[in-house]
């Protein structure tokens, strides 16, 4: 029988510990050993009164099981069988732009992505295979016939692309998948070099939405799929500082 998988965490920072003892500090080594001590302990622990962050995952869940899933049991047997989500979302990983709360989005209607800076790469087998993935099974096995690339205002994402190069401060992923929005911000500094610095980083935010939508079509599957009518690539971007919301196919200009 398989261990449960905390067990496994717990041995694996064991055998950490164990080939990293000689080269820790006393700090580093003392923080280990009380994690381990107190992960040991949460396994054990009936409740979590000492603990303010999974009472808040509690209650959210007694809020979506009493007041959503409860009353709504046929809605939830049905969604048990099959998803058939209408839009596959590609969207930031950022906690103030949830797509489906923004675009009321119900349970299964939405198949979801989000990254730094919704950002899509082009088509490449040997990198990126999460990302790829995602579009992948939502084209091929769900079908979707929509997908979204939804941007949004003080993106993160972008405003690290507008600081490379940058040889004071480096990372060891952020830097590399934001350079997949560089067409967006080489087309904005050349076009609109007479404008200021935050109103550079909104319309980087707008190409790189049109930057990910090209993209899509350098997979062969999406590609087909458009040509053959089946899928409709959008682009979309919340401002959340006045709370409007623009739209495009392909690359046009934005609908009213």
């Amino acid at each position: 029988m398989a261990k449960h998988s905390a067990e496994v965490v717990i041995e694996g920072l064991k055998k950490i510990l164990i080939k990293e003892k000689e080269g820790m500090d006393e700090e580093v080594q003392g923080k280990v050993e009380m994690f381990i001590a107190e992960f040991q302990g949460s396994m054990a622990a009936s409740g979590h009164q000492h603990d303010p962050d999974a009472q808040t995952l509690e209650r959210g869940f007694d809020f979506f099981k009493n007041k959503i899933f409860d009353k709504n049991p046929e809605f939830f047997e049905a969604l048990a069988k099959k998803q058939q989500p209408r839009f596959l979302v590609i969207g930031c990983s950022d906690s103030r732009v949830n797509p489906p709360t923004i675009l009321n989005f119900n349970l299964g209607e939405a198949f979801m992505s989000r990254n730094i800076g919704n950002m899509v790469p082009q088509f490449d087998q040997l990198r990126h295979a999460e990302i790829g993935s995602v579009i992948e099974y939502a084209v091929k096995h769900l079908e979707v016939t929509n997908i979204l690339v939804m941007g949004h205002s003080h993106c993160g994402g972008i405003e690290r692309l507008m600081e490379l190069p940058d040889p004071t401060l480096t990372h060891d992923f952020l830097d590399e998948w934001v350079k997949i929005g560089l067409p967006a911000k080489n087309k904005v500094l050349e076009q609109c070099n007479h404008l200021g610095t935050e109103e550079q980083k909104r319309l980087v935010e707008k190409e790189s939405v049109k930057n990910s939508m090209a993209n899509l079509l350098t997979y062969p599957f999406v590609r087909n799929a458009v040509v053959n009518g089946t899928i409709t690539l959008r682009g979309g971007y919340y401002n959340f500082d006045n709370g409007t919301f623009q739209q495009w196919k392909l690359c046009t200009k934005p609908m009213p």
